[in-house]
């Protein structure tokens, strides 16, 4: 018979034992504590132009100030009076495309007629949590020709930290509309929002408190969404925007950028669109990519896959006719989801004067093209 190896006589004595696994518990505990904090404290750089004017939200809800919920408005004023248009970015912080897309607006934007107002990370707080269970990256990094560029790969709802417990049935307020109880944390399920509400319906009340104060005229909310989606590359608006979403689309056709139209259902509250269309003067629209990581059918969602866009798994879906959008071993990089974001923010921009007269126009430079990002990387335009 093989004989049995001893333990050390150390490990006999019942307390070196119980010490031992109280410092492994509180080494870990150590680690992931500093990885939560480090992650909830940090703030990624965003390079504004000197002398960009910026505001917050808490200007437009001061109980908001100090709190992860309040987060910077870039302003780009043209020295010609015209059309104004708010873009926001990071509303779910896990939409990669969404929120680069914002961050290029605020760092290479020049407005010389109109005004436009740039939000990055309309959610503050989506942007301190992401969702472990899901096993996503924490950071992505971007190289650039000035050294490698690190943004967060968030989560689609506010920190629990902000705003705990969810209940069982999440009641919209002032519809009465019922939904699944973790749904009070995702800010485009929170709006016209109310002054006194919970956390996120607060940071949606200064939203709609800011385009109220500024006369809004467009709205645009930038997203990403699965491949499996309907709505995939498709611009959703309240019926207000029919008009300059048809002739944009139109536009987008001729530029080669498909880019669908969808109506916002009446009876689904909450949203973006629907919300700030029937609560403010804004003409308001949501826009949606195609990104694996949003969906069900992904293989490991990391940092590649969020770049990149390439997974099996879709390619093997698509063979199948189980998505909305052509998809190949190509995939969908965030370089053609942020060009499609780009181009069509500028197309949209352009539209207000055709529709709506001159006095609406809103002129700017220094965006990239749709064609300029598929040919480059996102890398290019981030200083």
């Amino acid at each position: 018979m093989k004989e049995e190896k001893k333990a050390p006589a150390f490990l006999k004595n019942k307390l070196v034992k119980n010490l031992i696994c109280l410092v492994l518990i509180l080494t870990v505990a150590g680690i992931t504590g500093w990885e939560f904090y480090r992650f909830r404290t940090y703030r990624e750089e965003i390079k504004a132009p000197d002398g960009t004017e910026i505001q917050h939200l808490s200007d437009y809800l001061p109980s908001l100030k100090g709190t992860a919920g309040d987060t910077e408005i870039y302003v780009f004023r043209g020295e010609q009076d015209g059309g104004s248009m708010l873009v926001m970015g990071g509303t779910h912080a896990d939409e990669l495309a969404g929120h680069l897309s914002a961050i290029i607006m605020v760092e290479n934007l020049k407005v010389t007629r109109g005004t436009v107002y740039v939000i990055p990370r309309a959610n503050n707080s989506g942007f301190t949590n992401n969702f472990p269970q899901e096993a996503s990256p924490m950071y992505i990094e971007i190289p650039t020709a000035n050294g490698t560029r690190t943004v967060v790969y968030g989560s689609r709802a506010t920190n629990p930290v902000d705003q705990w417990p969810d209940p069982d049935l999440y009641t919209h307020y002032p519809s009465g509309q019922g939904l699944s109880g973790a749904e009070t944390r995702n800010l485009n399920r929170s709006y016209p929002g109310r002054e006194n509400g919970n956390f996120t319906e607060r940071v949606a009340c200064a939203i709609r408190n800011f385009i109220n104060t500024n006369a809004i005229d467009l709205t645009i909310d930038l997203h990403e969404a699965s491949p499996e989606y309907p709505n995939i590359n498709s611009s959703v608006l309240h019926e207000r925007a029919m008009k300059l979403s048809g002739d944009a689309s139109l536009e987008l056709d001729d530029l080669g950028i498909s880019m669908r139209m969808e109506v916002s259902p009446v009876n689904l509250h909450g949203l973006t669109h629907r919300e700030l269309g029937d609560y403010t003067n804004t003409l308001a629209l949501l826009m949606e990519t195609a990104n694996p990581c949003q969906g069900r059918i992904r293989g490991a969602t990391n940092a590649e896959l969020a770049l990149m866009g390439k997974d099996p798994c879709y390619v093997k879906a698509s063979e199948l006719g189980y998505l909305y959008i052509p998809y190949d071993e190509n995939g969908v990089a965030v370089e053609e989801r942020c060009g499609r974001h780009l181009q069509a923010i500028q197309v949209y921009a352009e539209a207000l004067g055709w529709v709506f007269g001159d006095e609406y126009t809103i002129e700017m430079t220094g965006l990239p093209q749709y064609n300029d990002l598929i040919s480059a990387s996102v890398g290019d335009w981030l200083k």
